[in-house]
């Protein structure tokens, strides 16, 4: 490819240099911040040599070239505008400020639970590996794997305990996340996770029947009664503590002489919030999680498969707003209160959203003849189906809009059968095939036969719409 060629007419088609705040790239798209997003001229860039789909989230223009190629274009292209010491996130950052507020309180989320990721997926898998050895009629007529192999125990014993660790210490992870985030120091915040699970504490997962039967511990202060609670597996107080930290050290750090900074501020820090952490914040960010988790879940519950429905027909366009990452708050809520929600009915929906993404991306693959089409969809429809729906949703099924229709309509079909039966996931994975060891043992048969209506509906729909719409070309085409 022609490199230096390619750089020059992307720069012009973006509307010149004088349009380009921002230009990063990761491992497959450049990334950039516009200063008028209409001056960009999508047809032109769409006839690149190497570009293999383009849009806009969160602020940012994005255009695909793929791994190795994305390089080589940056590389000219930072030539050209002298932008060569740009990262992502500034990038992010700049991008940003076109936001309104709810786009930027979604981005801070995803900012935040988005490094965490895998160490929640790693926690869900494992999970997901222990249920299939302890899941009773699975793979043996009523009696699980343990059972008929007793030397499996240990095993089974030990992988519980490498996927519990996570969700336990879950304010850790997050905590370190957020205060990053808000700037703070993340080792302060880490800290603050730690003491929000200290062992010395009730354990947060015992506090509902200790509350029933009037045993929680306490603190007695100068007066004060304080509940010595954890918050395993806690979201919402978390985020809250972390803000609340983060403001508290900046701000001490303005008012403290520079000579007694290192040691007066971050003990002041971490005692102002933990105070308020266990006094006011966590009771009440705790109980208003608490609330929000049983909102969601009676309102699955209520709704019927009418509710599961339209959740999977608006859960890929929250996908394109990035407005999905916030779910994992939720889910997160839902799977600590695991005894009463039996799990998160988001990651279920999650997997037929991506389904369909992948089966649609493939009928067009399968169904065009254009060769630079074929070669994006084909792999790029695998890879949602194994729950990485991006390549597909914005390199092809956005760009020709009929096969996302048709996504759309198969994941609420798959959405409204798996809700009809109330499948439910124990822990979090990868939302596609790989989804099956996440789902709770008792419905991974209705689980399978929603993906396959989900795949079937999708790829039959987008082949007819497709038909409809080569038709309707050659009709315009004719007049």
């Amino acid at each position: 490819m022609d490199y230096p060629t390619i750089a020059k007419a992307l720069l012009k088609q973006l509307g010149g240099k004088e349009n380009l705040q921002a230009l990063a790239h990761c491992a497959t798209r450049l990334r950039l911040a516009l200063k008028d997003d209409a001056l960009v001229d999508e047809k032109a860039i769409e006839s690149l040599d190497g570009v293999k789909g383009q849009f806009q989230v969160a602020g940012q223009y994005q255009i695909i070239f793929g791994s190795g190629i994305v390089n080589q274009v940056y590389a000219e292209l930072a030539k050209l505008t002298g932008m060569a010491d740009m990262s992502t996130a500034d990038v992010a950052n700049t991008g940003a400020q076109k936001q309104h507020i709810v786009q930027r309180a979604v981005k801070g989320l995803s900012d935040i639970f988005v490094p965490i990721i895998p160490a929640i997926v790693a926690g869900g898998l494992l999970m997901g590996v222990f249920n299939l050895l302890t899941a009773k009629g699975l793979f043996l007529d009523q009696i699980s794997l343990i059972d008929a192999y007793p030397g499996l125990a240990d095993l089974a014993n030990m992988l519980n305990t490498f996927a519990n660790a996570p969700f336990v210490y879950l304010p850790v992870l997050l905590a370190f996340s957020a205060s990053k985030k808000f700037g703070g120091n993340p080792f302060l915040g880490a800290a603050l996770g730690m003491l929000m699970v200290h062992p010395d504490l009730l354990n947060g997962w015992g506090f509902g029947s200790a509350s029933v039967s009037g045993t929680v511990p306490t603190w007695n202060i100068f007066g004060f009664t304080i509940e010595k609670v954890g918050y395993q597996g806690s979201v919402l107080p978390v985020l809250v503590s972390a803000f609340i930290l983060a403001k508290i050290e900046n701000g001490l750090r303005k008012i403290v002489p520079s000579v007694l900074d290192n040691l007066l501020t971050p003990m002041l820090a971490i005692f102002i919030t933990g105070f308020l952490t266990f006094t006011l914040v966590g009771p009440v960010t705790r109980d208003i999680g608490f609330l929000l988790g049983d909102g969601l879940n009676w309102l699955y519950d209520s709704a019927g498969f009418f509710g599961g429905a339209l959740f999977g027909f608006i859960y890929a366009p929250f996908v394109i707003t990035g407005m999905h990452h916030s779910f994992i708050a939720i889910e997160t809520q839902l799977l600590t209160d695991i005894a009463v929600t039996g799990g998160t009915f988001i990651f279920p929906i999650a997997a037929m959203s991506n389904i369909a993404q992948g089966a649609a991306a493939l009928a067009v693959g399968f169904s065009t003849k254009e060769t630079k089409t074929k070669g994006i969809a084909l792999p790029s429809g695998v890879t949602a189906l194994l729950g990485i729906t991006e390549p597909a949703m914005f390199g092809v099924n956005l760009k020709l809009r009929y096969p996302f229709i048709a996504a759309i309509i198969g994941s609420a079909v798959a959405s409204a059968w798996i809700t009809l039966f109330n499948v439910k996931a124990q822990a979090l994975g990868a939302a596609g095939l790989p989804g099956i060891i996440s789902i709770s043992p008792g419905y991974i048969g209705y689980f399978v036969v929603g993906m396959l209506i989900s795949f079937a509906v999708t790829f039959v729909l987008t082949l007819l719409l497709g038909i409809r719409q080569k038709a309707k070309a050659g009709a315009l085409a004719t007049a």
